[in-house]
Parts: C-alpha cells; structure tokens; sequence
C-alpha cells in the first residue's frame, strides 16, 4: 500500500498499459518489504517540459524510467548524461538527486546483455544483427560493441538512421565491423528485433521486421531476440522457435533490466 513514507519511481511514455516495469518493480519491493513503489505515467507530449520541471521538485522520488516516445526527446533536457547516453542522445532512466537535478542514463543495451548471457550467450567475437535504430536498438548495438562483438550488422527502414548509427559506432569501436542491410541470416550468432514490429500482434502470421525471403535463411543455431514486451512471443520469434532457434522474449530482457535501471535510481542492487 502506498503511504505518505512511501519513496516513489515511475515509468514515463505513451502508451504504457503494455509496459512490464510497474508490476516486475512492485511484485520486488513487496518481496523484499521495501517501502518504494513503481507508478505508469501516460504523458502526453505538450506536457513534456513541465514534467521535467515536475520532477525536479518531486522530493520523494527517486528517478523515474523512460520508455518510447521520449528516450531521445527527453535526453537534451537533463542535467547530466552518461557518456552512453551522451554519445546516443537518448536515455531510458533518470535519477533526481536531493538536490534536485536529473541525471541520465541509458541502460537498455545492460539489461539486454544481462537477459542474453542468461541463456549462455557470449558476444566476444560473435556476429550480431539489430533491427531498429531508435532508442532501445541503438543502446542494444552500442553495449554488444562495448561487450566484444567482432561484426555488428544493423537494419532500419530508414537508410539515413542506419548510417547515423553506423558512423557513431565506427568512430567510438573501431575495431569492430560494422556494416548494414544483410543479404542473409546464415552466420549470425544473435539477432535483436529491437523495433516495435510485431507490437500487439495477436497471432503467428502477423508482421516481420525482415522481408519473407531473407526470413528464410534464418538457420537453427542463432539465439533470435525481441524487445517487444506485448505479445511475448511475437510472430518473428514465433517462427524462429519453429526453425529450431532458442529465443529471447521482451518480458524476459524486461525482468533483466530491473536491475540495471533501479541500481541507477538507487532503488535496487544490480544484480536481483
């Protein structure tokens, strides 16, 4: 039960009825008797800037996540940024010190990892594929770089965002190949659908974020992953467990993340 001792974090975005953060941060504050609770902010975006203004005198708050649309609108309003977040222009958590400021991080890419070596997964010198540049695509690329991937292939709709990304990446790991749009799935060890295609899919015919042919070559041995949280095996998971591949769903990279983004808010250990 939430009280006036209550310390409060939230969840910020539109829409949020799909999120997963309130119920997995609230089912482990109850778990460990802490008075914190998680509250869902739909926000509409005209209402952005007073939010922020908001939050900086919301003395009981802790930090708040950041999910779509605003991981990247809300990045150039901050206080401070990692260097993460400094170099990708996006956060997805804040943390309000006592004095008031807001600090940002973007801890994605963490929690993605985090989900990924829960299956065994390694990404020294692997292969990988992300699909999507935005918010939770780019951090994911930038912590498989961090992590020792040798080859990064990266895939978007839009050529423009692909090469943004790509040239970022270049200059911060230049040791790693990075290259875009793959004429096959054959030899990748991972890859992300870090796009929110696929998002409230209701069955296994729904929409794919690669085209029908090149979903073909997808072969059995490559970990597939999703980052949509609603369903939880989207359709493009749906058929990578049909071609024999083990799978990553969004809620488990969700539950993963907890960690990682209430570490930062001062809520939580890292590891839980």
């Amino acid at each position: 039960m939430i009280q006036g001792s209550t310390e409060l974090i939230a969840i910020v975005g539109s829409p949020v009825a799909q999120v997963k953060s309130p119920e997995n941060f609230n089912r482990w504050f109850a778990n460990q008797q802490q008075n914190v609770a998680m509250l869902a902010i739909d926000l509409a975006p005209n209402a952005l800037q007073n939010f922020i203004e908001t939050l900086r005198g919301w003395q009981n708050l802790r930090g708040c996540v950041v999910t779509v649309p605003y991981k990247q609108l809300l990045a150039g309003r901050l206080d401070g940024l990692s260097e993460r977040s400094a170099a990708l222009g996006s956060v997805n958590v804040i943390r309000r010190e006592n004095d008031g400021r807001l600090v940002g991080d973007i801890v994605d890419g963490e929690g993605f990892l985090s989900a990924a070596r829960q299956q065994g997964f390694n990404p020294q010198d692997k292969k990988t594929l992300v699909i999507g540049t935005g918010g939770v695509g780019s951090a994911i690329a930038y912590s498989l770089c961090q992590a020792g991937v040798s080859h990064l292939v990266i895939s978007d709709l839009s050529t423009e965002r692909v090469e943004a990304l790509g040239e970022l990446l270049r200059r911060a790991f230049p040791e790693i190949v990075i290259s875009a749009d793959p004429a096959s799935l054959e030899h990748f060890d991972l890859i992300v659908n870090a796009s929110p295609v696929g998002m409230g899919a209701a069955d296994d015919d729904g929409p794919m974020p690669l085209p029908p042919a090149l979903m073909q070559t997808l072969q059995g041995s490559t970990l597939v992953a999703d980052v949509v949280t609603s369903p939880a095996v989207t359709p493009f998971l749906a058929f990578a467990r049909h071609r024999g591949c083990a799978i990553q769903t969004g809620p488990e990279m969700a539950l993963a993340q907890l960690g990682n983004l209430g570490h930062f808010m001062g809520v939580t250990p890292l590891q839980i």
